[in-house]
């Protein structure tokens, strides 16, 4: 494999979008690619300078800080990373549990590489989500289903991906072997790159290390009884591959909260929001008003209510999850001042 002191900057995925942002007065500074977040230190690497420098002064939770695949001008004499270029794609989720910060998944990703196995972790709703990132980011989704040679109704898997949005590209294959990844040679050309993505245990190192011809990710075998898979990739990290292309590994998600995807949920769910459109009122919100256009489709069996559903619920996750400690505040005021109306009207015809 070509050393990276050997690479120029075309082959680590530079372009016009992260020439133009140069300034002539930040001296030495050198164009570098984050290959891996570690705790206190970012792992670079482009022409003239490679390894570990310090990151920049913002947090790694927060949105002004580097993630995997971002481009940053770095002193390398100072061995810390001046400023982080302005993005082409981001992807990014709400923290799980108590931790409700933005966290940062991947930047500058040409391709998203949705990975999920034919079998009982195979989730539609889970797909939509994904789809969701990918269309708000603008980047290319195609869905990888793994495990194809241990799944007999493999087809039937297939369908189903396939219908959740018009165009998108379906792949299965086992991904231990180099013949079955090599149907994916069409989005791994020179500098381009692609991210993978997917809950534990579904394949993603086996892919990466089958790609890679080596072991960069250690692997583990799922649970017996569901299929569940045991987290083996800890941390994002950008390889690149032979063929040119570079590969982003990302730990498994068992939660991936939407946070600024309300664009992109309309494109996956496109066919919802046009029906939605036509509704008579605004505000339909689908639940028995007059000349509801949703509900008509849903009688005529022409939208299944299962998608209207899953929409509904992603919707709502992502406002709740995009809203501002202000508008969060204002919401809270209104919920109070209407339960405060509500128990004032009750008393009112209470009978004492």
């Amino acid at each position: 494999m070509t050393k990276t002191n050997e690479l120029n900057l075309k082959d680590f995925g530079w372009s016009a979008h992260f020439q133009a942002q140069l300034t002539d007065d930040e001296g030495d500074a050198l164009p570098a690619r984050v290959l891996a977040v570690h705790r206190d230190a970012l792992e670079i690497a482009g022409p003239g300078i490679e390894g570990r420098v310090r990151p920049p002064d913002s947090s790694a939770h927060d949105e002004a800080g580097a993630t995997a695949g971002d481009w940053v001008l770095a002193d390398a004499a100072a061995r810390r990373v001046v400023r982080v270029l302005d993005r082409r794609s981001v992807f990014k989720r709400k923290g799980a549990g108590k931790d409700r910060r933005v966290q940062l998944i991947g930047a500058n990703v040409d391709t998203l590489l949705i990975v999920t196995s034919a079998n009982h972790d195979f989730n539609a709703a889970r797909l939509e989500r994904y789809l969701a990132l990918a269309s708000e980011a603008e980047v290319t989704p195609v869905v990888v289903l793994t495990k194809a040679d241990l799944a007999p109704d493999l087809d039937d898997y297939m369908t189903t991906a396939r219908r959740l949005t018009p165009g998108l590209v379906v792949e299965a294959f086992d991904a231990r072997a180099p013949q079955g990844v090599a149907c994916l040679a069409p989005w791994f050309g020179r500098g381009q790159t692609l991210a993978l993505l997917g809950s534990s245990g579904v394949g993603k190192s086996t892919i990466l290390n089958t790609l890679a011809g080596a072991t960069l990710q250690e692997t583990q075998g799922i649970r017996s009884g569901d299929d569940k898979g045991r987290h083996t990739t800890t941390g994002r990290s950008l390889h690149r591959l032979a063929n040119g292309a570079w590969l982003m590994d990302t730990p498994g998600m068992r939660e991936l909260q939407l946070v600024d995807v309300a664009q992109g949920l309309d494109d996956v769910f496109a066919d919802v929001a046009t029906l939605a459109a036509s509704c008579r009122f605004g505000d339909c919100m689908h639940e028995g008003e007059p000349s509801c256009a949703v509900q008509a489709a849903i009688a005529a069996g022409a939208l299944a209510p299962e998608r209207l559903k899953r929409y509904q619920k992603l919707q709502r996750e992502e406002r709740r999850n995009s809203e501002t400690l202000a508008e969060a505040h204002a919401r809270n005021q209104r919920f109070g001042r209407m339960t405060k109306r509500l128990f004032a009207e009750k008393l009112k015809k209470r009978e004492w």
